[in-house]
């Protein structure tokens, strides 16, 4: 056997010089795992967020904390690989029973979780529940799934037939992960939990008893929870004084109680078509919290004076007690705005109808002149149209309700905006740590985007305003939403615009709010429903009771960072889940009219087909490819167009179609068109 020569490999590789060169391994980091969809995730580490690759799941689960590899794909894009879990993150879900041979199955409703969990047959839990096939039961994991064997579980619970569950409406809160019930410990306290107005005035006498002033909420008339109140009067020099009164949650619900352990987990209610899960147990929500008529009620308040062109001069904040005078709703109050109805409709004693309506038609012209200063500094206001499916007693979808913005609706929210921007000021003049709003300015690409769209709309004209448009600048979006506005684009334009804005965070620093062109914003104004109010009141009363270094808040500091990030997804969840549970709706209401017409306008257009807007609902459904005839579509990314190669028709954003109602898939919540009219697709 001959000697090596000097230098000659071994295995693996080496310098020159015969020096083995370090082998390059992937680092590996420690991060939670977010699935949006079977099979697709990202994972969460100090490092950054990056996607999961193709497969790279492995036995992992949603929430789970885990290791991963990182390492650069094809395109040079760093994504990761799951190498092993630390921390389930799930021990119980939702699932659909099914017998599978000797074996009983779990199939989950939270479709991310992407395999079937087995109940073994020595397993009773389902004979002793009386669980059978169909049957949604909550599953308990006994054995977590690993790249050897499958998942085992045990059934916990039976919770009913398919035909008493909604399953499509159960998947969409599985599979947003949110909660449907409150663990003991929260509905215990909540009982205990009454109003006790007098006795809070009692304990503290720095809380305003405002109870003889009057004051009113404003709601949609389906409301039950009402969570703030209003009122406005014209000052002797032509300014105004604003009231905006809201529910004082935080009295109630003591730092890391077992109810606030839990909204901190929820972090919002969720408003679905068929249910709202809502982040306080019920009894808070709709009694002890909410600002119900002629009942006292304990408030966080903010009196703030406008000049008469609407300038906001000074604004206090106190903690205090009030007393609604009426529950009127935004049907009732536009009314009365236009005209169409006098003051009887507001109160049932003659005084007290001449001052609500008095306090509206102020709160109107406070309105009109908060609008005209937020855009002169550049706000941003989106025209858009939020379809609700109604329902039957039954869950049964009846028809849709169009939401557009109103005078009513637009009178409460301006008098909300000034009171959130004039709370966030107050916190962020001393720099409390708070969960801000912060909104950040569009990227020039994500923009850009939008150019040749908008040019096809004509609502583009000239270099400039295409440059001013790409750079961000609040004045050239708002003028090509002004350019659109009673055009047949003006939702199209107003839905390119908004998709290519950044989602709004929480944070723990103040940054600003590019849409609403506010220098600081918090969310304040709505605690029963969101969890950033909470906090925003809890670091509005330390900063008023000079307590800013207290245990509590030094406490709310440490937690501040996660919270906020906690906020944003949940709220991302509880937006999505709200959305797809109107898609299904919608989907089951359009499904008992295949073969009906509708007129609709294009509003979306990809290289498989173009989305379309019916008119007279603004359900939103694929007119596929395949039914705009039989020749070759180039599609122009760019454009947003699909164009007949030997017709030369062009179809595109703002193209005014007829179509019929094809299919339905109602577990997707989709509905695919046709053309009405055949001879359409050949001209």
């Amino acid at each position: 056997m001959g000697r090596r020569r000097p230098g000659a490999r071994r295995g693996g590789s080496h310098r020159p010089g015969g020096r083995r060169a370090p082998r390059h391994r992937s680092p590996t980091l420690t991060g939670t795992l977010r699935v949006t969809k079977p099979g697709t995730a990202t994972v969460e580490t100090p490092e950054g967020s990056f996607r999961v690759a193709r497969r790279g799941l492995r036995e992992a689960m949603n929430g789970d904390e885990v290791t991963v590899s990182v390492f650069p794909d094809r395109r040079g894009e760093r994504v990761a690989l799951v190498q092993g879990v630390i921390t389930r993150a799930q021990a119980t879900f939702l699932g659909r029973f099914e017998q599978a041979g000797p074996l009983g199955a779990v199939v989950p409703l939270d479709a991310r979780l992407g395999r079937d969990f087995f109940v073994v047959p020595e397993d009773g839990s389902p004979a002793r529940l009386g669980v059978g096939e169909g049957d949604v039961v909550v599953a308990r994991i006994a054995e977590y799934p690993t790249r050897n064997s499958a998942a085992v579980v045990t059934i916990e619970r039976r919770v009913g037939s398919s035909d008493e569950l909604d399953l499509n409406m159960e998947s969409v809160i599985a599979s947003f992960g949110l909660a449907t019930e409150f663990p003991p410990a929260a509905l215990a306290q909540a009982e205990g939990i009454h109003v006790g107005v007098e006795e809070a005035l009692r304990r503290d006498p720095t809380r305003r008893d405002l109870r003889s002033l009057r004051c009113v909420t404003i709601d949609p008339t389906d409301a039950r929870d009402f969570d703030d109140a209003v009122f406005a009067t014209r000052l002797s020099g032509g300014g105004f004084e604003l009231w905006v009164h809201i529910a004082d949650v935080t009295h109630y619900v003591g730092w890391d109680s077992p109810i606030d352990n839990e909204a901190k987990r929820r972090t919002c209610s969720a408003y679905l078509a068929d249910r709202v899960l809502p982040m306080l147990p019920e009894s808070l929500c709709n009694d002890v919290c909410s600002l119900r008529p002629n009942e006292d009620r304990l408030a966080m308040s903010v009196r703030m004076e406008l000049d008469a062109a609407g300038n906001l001069t000074s604004a206090e904040a106190m903690a205090s007690a009030i007393r609604s005078a009426a529950r009127l709703d935004y049907d009732t109050v536009d009314v009365l705005l236009a005209g169409h109805a006098d003051a009887s409709v507001l109160h049932g004693d003659p005084a007290d109808a001449q001052a609500l309506e008095e306090a509206l038609r102020t709160l109107d012209r406070i309105r009109g002149l908060r609008e005209r200063i937020r855009r002169g500094r550049g706000s941003i206001d989106f025209d858009t149209v939020e379809p609700r499916v109604t329902l039957d007693e039954k869950g049964h979808p009846t028809g849709v309700a169009v939401r557009t913005r109103t005078r009513a609706t637009g009178l409460v929210e301006e008098a909300m905006l000034l009171a959130n921007e004039s709370v966030a000021r107050m916190l962020a003049d001393r720099e409390v740590l708070c969960a801000y709003r912060v909104h950040e300015r569009p990227s020039p690409d994500d923009l850009r985007a939008t150019v040749r769209p908008l040019m096809e709309l004509g609502l583009i004209e000239g270099n400039a305003q295409r440059d001013a448009l790409i750079a961000g600048e609040p004045e050239a979006i708002a003028a090509v939403l002004d350019a659109a506005r009673g055009t047949s684009g003006e939702y199209l334009a107003s839905a390119l615009l908004l998709r290519a804005q950044k989602r709004a965070v929480y944070l723990p620093t103040n940054q600003g709010h590019y849409a609403l062109g506010a220098q600081a914003y918090c969310h304040f104004t709505s605690p029963i429903r969101r969890y950033p109010d909470e906090l925003a009141h809890r670091a509005l009363k330390a900063l008023l009771a000079g307590a800013l270094d207290s245990k509590e808040q030094r406490q709310i500091a440490g937690q501040l960072p996660q919270l906020c990030a906690t906020c944003s997804r949940m709220e991302r969840a509880a937006d999505g889940a709200a959305h797809a549970s109107q898609h299904i709706k919608m989907a089951e209401l359009y499904a008992g009219r295949v073969g009906e017409a509708f007129s609709g306008v294009v509003c979306g257009c990809e290289r498989f087909g173009l989305f379309v807007m019916l008119d007279e609902t603004c359900a939103e459904g694929l007119l596929p490819t395949r039914a705009l005839g039989g020749e070759w579509l180039a599609y122009d990314e760019d454009r947003m167009t699909l164009t007949g190669e030997e017709s030369g028709r062009v179809w595109g954003l703002g193209t005014r179609v007829r179509v019929v109602v094809a299919e339905t898939d109602i577990p997707r919540g989709r509905i695919d068109f046709a053309l009405a009219d055949a001879r359409d697709a050949a001209r």
